[in-house]
């Protein structure tokens, strides 16, 4: 401790000093008080004879005792543990002189300025020098080494006073003086230190005289201090005198020092306990959170794995429902928690560094990286189960228009086909004429005709039948049970046919009459009719489109049909004029005008009424035809309204990332300066949330829609959703980044210099610019700094900025080994320490030791943990403090 130097003046009365400043209000005269001098004479002599007695002896009168010099050098040589000069054995005024300027000599020597007091007064036996020479002792080694919070000597002593007595009622120390005359004082610095001695509530404040004899006895009796005053001396006083106080209270002071030092040692042992309870609170909540969050993705992802296909349309709808509503409702918490718990990661390993502490090893399975490959392999279930969704959607939706198309072609064949073999099956040509026998070898031919163009709608029926059946229809057995009834049937149709040809050409021959008309207007009637139930099956066919170019592909095929329609109608004219002619021949000639046309069961009549037919579909085919345009064109106006969102959202979302990225860059700032910048992004960030609603509003729109594809944009949904939670978490974890750095810098004491300086290292030598130097460029940048690495060091510096073994180092990671290497934190030694002075510097503690010197909460908390002490010399509930306290730093294992 370096020495300060003392100036005393003593010359009829106190002057004011360095070690204390005398109170204003007192007054002058009253210095030379003889009842003020007694109590300094009794006090002082009881002081010196406590020191004396360790040299074999004492002194009875103050100023006569100390003439001669020889006590007085034994004094300070027993007080300061030091050796004075040889004194001079001689008898004479000059060799008394002579030992007393040897020991003033010596108090001058330990920085204490003499003023007025030299040998000669205290040879003379001048009281007043003599007990300002030992007021000045006292001062020196009693005194001026009391230190509390900053201050010292009288204020320090005073502050301790204050501090010992501030739970006690009735006592009030403000001063040396008379804060001390009703005894409670005394009392209440014995209780507090030694609650056995003293019953403190059942003092009385008005009995000062009891009050003072007991606190002085006890002292004197247990606490080895001396009876410096009598009782009466401090009561029959207006103001004691302060020297005589601090003198005495000094004592207490003394007397108490151990406790003092097991009080520090009690607080330094809470301090660490609460940090690891705080730290252990923090483990417990963060395996909670993950075992939760693990658990629901456990209960998710087998849903989002199922792949169970539904027979109808509304049932997959349904499923896609449920899926947008676990996307809106069920995930966005999780995330939430996902972020949080990161967080939590960062800040809890954070504090365990700052606390010189191990890290938090998560329970097996609950590490940050198994969490974040739980949470992949979600988000892969869940692309997989929308891809599934929208594929399923399509094929039902595709497997419904063809079954329907089915259902209608298979319908109007059957409905061709009705009668047909009973008609191949008559035999009417053997009682009919040469020309009905020809007309019906027409009407066969006819037939013939109509059962050829016929194939191809059975070969259609046949095909749908089979991609019906190859897309897992549901109602696949009745689709083939139908299909295979109208093969048979064709199948007896063609034989049925082949048959009658052969019988009616051998009647043929028998024929030679036939209708030329008749045979004309059945050869280009069938064909036409054939045409007009083509072009009525295609005027009613349902189509199915994605895009306005198919719609209006239909629409121009439609345009071309339509233009076929004038050439169509010549023909149906030309026909008609066959039959006409017929009729007029038939007047002409008296045939009877009911003659039917034996090679041709088609009409005129039928005719009109199909060509009527097909000109009552062409408009409605028009209007369907519209009505795809306009839907179609509704969709296009969708996939144009979300890309023209998303392809302002995509573009926001990676200049916000790029934002973040600079602002953790940017060295000229402080890291309160960037954290500002970080909240007011995140602010915006939050604030852009409802564009994201809206375009999540445009997608459903879509997905409703059924809308499969966008070409006015590269941005799907899930790639917005991915980069705005990409961007949240990102922002997130940045900010606990900073909030991470200021803790660190502020529990370091890291400056922001330092800081700065660590920042514009660590970018210097990030070459690559990806947040991360390289184990080669971490070794330059040591170097840079001044450290002299060898291969054996450097390593074991990667080992502990690289503890997975990835080959980099993480600015985080640098921030933290450089403020290891510049910071002062508590060791596992200091604990150690800290107990062995509680336990009275035994090598184990017990449980009342505990309970008596630490507050209950942490007292128990060792106990719990503490284990047996199993060295030499132990007793019954001995505890092992130095394993403990070596396990709290991850040095043992309890």
């Amino acid at each position: 401790m370096t020495q300060i130097e003392t100036t005393v003046e003593y010359s009829n009365g106190y002057e004011e000093d360095e070690y204390m400043i005398q109170e204003d209000e007192w007054d002058r005269d009253l210095l030379l008080d003889p009842a003020w001098e007694k109590q300094q004479r009794k006090t002082f002599t009881a002081w010196c004879n406590s020191h004396l007695r360790k040299a074999g002896t004492q002194i009875e009168n103050i100023e006569e005792d100390f003439r001669n010099g020889l006590k007085l050098m034994l004094l300070l040589e027993v007080i300061s543990g030091e050796r004075l000069p040889k004194p001079d054995r001689g008898k004479m005024r000059f060799h008394k002189i002579a030992n007393v300027n040897k020991a003033l000599d010596f108090i001058t020597s330990k920085g204490v300025k003499l003023v007025s007091i030299g040998a000669e007064e205290i040879v003379d036996g001048n009281i007043k020098m003599t007990l300002g020479m030992i007021w000045t002792i006292i001062l020196r080694f009693a005194i001026q080494d009391i230190s509390v919070e900053e201050t010292s000597a009288k204020e320090g002593l005073l502050l301790w006073c204050q501090r010992k007595t501030a739970p006690y009622r009735n006592v009030n120390v403000q001063n040396f003086h008379v804060s001390w005359k009703d005894g409670l004082a005394f009392c209440a610095l014995i209780h507090r230190h030694r609650p056995d001695l003293i019953d403190y509530a059942k003092l009385n404040k008005d009995d000062a005289l009891g009050n003072l004899n007991l606190a002085l006895d006890i002292a004197e009796k247990h606490l080895d201090i001396p009876k410096m005053l009598d009782a009466e001396d401090i009561i029959n006083t207006p103001k004691p005198d302060e020297r005589a106080i601090m003198t005495y209270v000094s004592c207490f002071y003394h007397a108490f020092a151990g406790a003092e030092q097991a009080e520090t040692a009690a607080n330094r042992i809470c301090k660490v306990l609460g940090v690891n309870q705080e730290n252990e609170k923090m483990m417990e909540e963060y395996e909670k959170l993950a075992s939760e969050l693990l658990e629901w993705i456990r209960r998710t992802t087998p849903w989002l794995e199922t792949r169970v296909p539904e027979k109808t349309m509304s049932e997959m709808q349904q499923k896609l429902e449920d899926f947008r509503d676990y996307r809106r409702l069920h995930k966005p918490p999780k995330v939430q928690e996902k972020c949080q718990l990161e967080i939590n990661f960062n800040t809890l390993q954070t504090k365990l560094r700052i606390s010189n502490r191990p890290n938090f090893m998560p329970s097996e399975g609950k590490m940050v990286s198994d969490i974040a490959s739980a949470w992949k392999g979600l988000e892969q279930a869940e692309k997989g189960y929308e891809d599934w969704l929208l594929t399923e959607i399509r094929r039902l939706q595709r497997l419904d228009h063809l079954a329907e198309k089915f259902r209608q072609k298979a319908s109007a064949h059957e409905a061709w086909t009705e009668g047909k073999d009973e008609l191949l099956s008559l035999k009417d040509y053997d009682s009919a004429s040469i020309t009905e026998v020809r007309a019906l070898l027409r009407k066969h031919e006819a037939f013939e005709s109509d059962l050829a163009a016929h194939q191809d709608r059975v070969e259609q029926i046949a095909a749908i039948a089979q991609e019906l059946n190859e897309l897992d229809y549901h109602d696949a057995v009745t689709v083939n049970e139908r299909c295979q009834k109208i093969c048979d049937l064709w199948d007896q149709l063609g034989t049925l046919t082949q048959k009658r040809r052969e019988a009616l050409e051998r009647t043929e021959k028998l024929l030679e009459t036939i209708d030329q008309l008749f045979l004309e207007f059945a050869k280009r009637a069938a064909p036409f009719n054939n045409w007009m139930e083509g072009a009525m099956e295609d005027l009613q066919d349902m189509f199915i489109v994605h895009t306005v170019e198919e719609v209006q592909s239909l629409i121009a095929a439609h345009e071309q049909f339509k233009a076929t329609l004038p050439e169509a109608d010549s023909e149906r004219q030309a026909i008609l004029g066959i039959q006409a002619e017929v009729q007029k021949i038939a007047q002409s000639y008296g045939i009877s005008p009911d003659l039917n046309n034996p090679y041709s069961t088609i009409s005129t009549q039928e005719l009109s009424a199909k060509w009527d037919q097909v000109k009552q579909l062409v408009p409605q085919r028009d209007g369907s035809l519209q009505e795809e345009l306009a839907r179609q064109q509704s969709h296009e106006r969708l996939r144009r309204q979300f890309a023209a969102q998303a392809n302002l959202i995509g573009p926001w979302i990676q200049t916000r990332m790029e934002e973040i990225g600079h602002c953790t860059m940017e060295m000229s700032e402080t890291l309160e300066d960037q954290m500002t910048q970080l909240k007011q992004l995140e602010h915006v960030i939050v604030n852009y949330k409802p564009n994201i609603d809206t375009l999540e509003g445009d997608h459903q729109l879509i997905q409703e829609s059924l809308i499969f594809d966008n070409k006015h944009t590269n941005y799907t949904m899930e790639h917005i959703r991915v980069g705005w939670e990409l961007l949240l978490t990102t922002i997130a974890r940045t900010i606990n980044e900073i909030e991470t750095q200021i803790l660190t810098r502020d529990a370091k004491g890291i400056s922001q210099e330092q800081m700065s300086e660590f920042r514009s290292s660590f970018n210097h030598f990030d070459r690559k610019k990806n947040g991360a130097m390289e184990a080669d460029d971490f070794r330059a940048c040591l170097i840079s700094m001044g450290y002299d690495l060898g291969e054996a060091e450097f390593a074991r510096i990667m080992l502990l900025v690289d503890s997975s073994g990835t080959g980099v180092v993480s600015f985080q990671s640098f921030i933290d080994f450089m403020t290891r290497e510049t910071a002062d934190t508590d060791t596992a030694e200091q604990v150690v320490a800290s107990f062995r002075i509680l336990a009275a510097d035994k090598p184990y503690i017990l449980v009342e030791e505990l309970q008596r010197e630490l507050p209950a909460e942490q007292a128990e908390y060792c106990i719990s943990r503490m284990p047996p002490y199993a060295g030499p010399e132990a007793v019954e509930g001995a505890l092992d403090y130095t394993s403990f306290s070596t396990a709290l730093y991850g040095e043992s294992d309890l």
